[in-house]
């Protein structure tokens, strides 16, 4: 069976080698820091950008409960990590696997960064949320890059509404419907399991389980691009 990507290339299934379940794991993270900074920075997405213009617009409106600073905050964050991202992701003999390594580690050293100034200094004050939006923008910003990079199929990690869409409107054999329905899943599982962490265990604890994700699919990568049989899926 073969996978269209984004790009349009088609790639034998096989040939994503552990790329698919590693990014279902970010996908879980995404639920998971998504989760810590609606619920504890205010009304903002550090992960999905089109809630953050929607509520720009809610503050344009008037709305009280909206932190503008916060959306464009995470914006402009999530697009300077982007653009970093997708610099390095941009270098045409690396190997997938290394890069997915290199960047989910370096994802993991910002979460880090973050729970420890959610621990530390609290969420109360709007100079800590404001740099808790920036480290947690630029480190999602810098997933998706690559995550566009790796072009596996129905698996952007963060954005759900083409997946959601295909797994409705197309009729497809149902491998592929189950293909498309565990990035879902997956993203609801860590909006679930952030949720309970921020509201019975601790505020920072979402982002500890996520940093050590990512830290796991940065091993994980690195220990499967060294094997011989990687070059199947580079």
């Amino acid at each position: 069976m073969s996978e269209v990507s984004r790009s349009g290339s088609t790639r034998p299934a096989q040939a994503h080698g552990p790329l698919r379940p590693l990014l279902v794991g970010l996908t879980v993270v995404t639920g998971l820091v998504d989760a810590f900074s609606y619920l504890s920075l205010g009304h903002v997405f550090v992960a999905n950008l089109t809630g953050n213009v929607v509520f720009l617009g809610f503050g344009f409106a008037g709305d009280r409960n909206i932190s503008m600073a916060a959306s464009l905050s995470a914006i402009l964050a999530f697009g300077f990590g982007a653009f970093v991202g997708g610099r390095c992701a941009a270098h045409p003999g690396l190997h997938r696997g290394y890069l997915l390594a290199a960047a989910s580690g370096t994802q993991s050293g910002l979460v880090v960064a973050a729970s420890i100034i959610a621990g530390a200094v609290g969420v109360g004050r709007p100079a800590a949320q404001l740099c808790l939006v920036a480290l947690l923008g630029v480190a999602m910003g810098g997933q998706n890059a690559v995550a566009r990079r790796l072009a596996v199929p129905d698996l952007t990690t963060s954005v759900l509404t083409l997946t959601v869409t295909g797994l409705v409107a197309d009729m497809s054999a149902w491998s592929i419907r189950r293909q498309r329905l565990v990035p879902v899943a997956a993203m609801l599982a860590g909006a679930v399991a952030g949720s309970a962490l921020v509201l019975r265990v601790s505020t920072a604890a979402p982002l500890w389980l996520a940093a050590a994700l990512l830290a796991t699919c940065s091993l994980i990568a690195y220990a499967s691009a060294r094997q011989p049989q990687s070059q199947v899926w580079r």
